[in-house]
């Protein structure tokens, strides 16, 4: 079959790219920056998703379409979310209907859920999102969902965790740095809450499943095997072997900080990060099990790959271009808190 992936070069449309390439499948990625190492026989397009007449062009002969253009929170774009996290995605749908595909794929957030104070997060928690990037994917899924049920077109919304694996950086690549040089790491409040991350190829494992049972529906996925955020970042602590602490700031007034330092553009942490890593978040994957799924890792283990990945590549990390998920972050003044950690 023949697939596009819109947002292809990304970290996670490169992996969908290289998956269904490993399955001997037709794959064109649609996309505004060519991921330096892309496979000669992965076509690509460059284009803007907002570009209707060239995703009308690149749809032509399609049979699956996979949603995954985003603008992501360290982008802090403003406007720019909604037109293209929301418009962009509506545009997609509505031209995969012109061009007759079999089917869509769109990759949403948990974003959309906020922090909501009921956990598990189910198949009926109503989303409620609490800052831009989080309404604007919701609205971005909502119209995607109108679109392609009123022309019966099946589609596949998923909805990760946080997602870690080999290459994942953005704001981690600050959290490996400063473990890796033996500095404090901090939880907002005590960090005793339950928070629950995917790796990378469970997602990807979910994803092809759902898509080969042509299993229409909406999917929250993340591991069955979790702790808490301050038990997560102890333990790759003791697995870097370095002099690094966890050490737990006051929640209410580190946002309020952190907000202030984001509105005067000196923070690189945005309002999904501050407003909700500091809360307890998880989904309940019963229903993926029901289908045969099984996580392979654990926050632990897909931390320690992470990390491991990281120091194996810290000197490219530093020069690497691409999407905000696969290149180093600046600092910006979480330097100075660096230096006296």
């Amino acid at each position: 079959m023949k697939h596009l992936i819109t947002g292809g070069s990304g970290f996670l449309g490169n992996l969908i790219a290289r998956r269904l390439r490993e399955r001997g499948e037709d794959v064109t990625i649609l996309d505004i920056w060519d991921e330096p190492h892309r496979p000669a026989d992965i076509t690509f397009i460059n284009a803007d998703i907002r570009d209707r007449d060239k995703v009308r062009a690149a749809m032509h002969g399609i049979d699956v379409v996979h949603h995954n253009v985003a603008l992501v929170p360290l982008t802090k774009s403003g406007a720019l979310f909604w037109e293209v996290n929301v418009d962009g995605s509506r545009l997609a749908a509505e031209e995969a209907v012109r061009a007759g595909v079999r089917s869509f794929v769109h990759m949403s957030s948990s974003a959309l859920f906020g922090a909501p104070a009921r956990q598990p997060i189910t198949a009926d928690t109503t989303p409620q999102p609490i800052e831009i990037y989080g309404r604007g994917k919701l609205a971005g899924e909502l119209a995607v969902r109108d679109v392609c049920d009123r022309a019966g077109l099946p589609l596949i919304v998923v909805r990760p965790r946080t997602i870690l694996g080999e290459g994942r950086l953005g704001i981690f690549q600050i959290l490996f740095d400063w473990i890796a040089d033996g500095k404090a790491v901090y939880t907002l409040g005590s960090g005793n809450v339950k928070f629950q991350f995917i790796h990378a190829h469970d997602l990807m494992d979910a994803y092809v499943m759902a898509l080969d049972a042509n299993r229409p529906g909406i999917y929250n996925v993340g591991t069955d095997r979790f702790g808490t955020m301050r038990e997560a970042l102890e333990h790759l602590i003791v697995h870097a072997g370095t002099a690094s602490k966890v050490r737990s700031l006051p929640e209410a007034p580190a946002i309020m900080a952190l907000q202030a330092l984001d509105r005067l553009h000196l923070s690189p942490l945005a309002p999904w990060h501050y407003l909700t890593f500091g809360k307890e978040f998880h989904y309940d994957v019963s229903a993926l099990h029901a289908l045969g799924w099984q996580a392979k890792y654990s926050n632990d283990e897909m931390f320690k790959e992470s990390y491991d990945w990281f120091l194996a590549h810290r000197d490219e990390v530093k020069s690497s271009r691409g999407s905000a998920h696969r290149t180093a972050v600046p600092q910006k003044i979480l330097r100075l808190l660096r230096k006296f950690s």
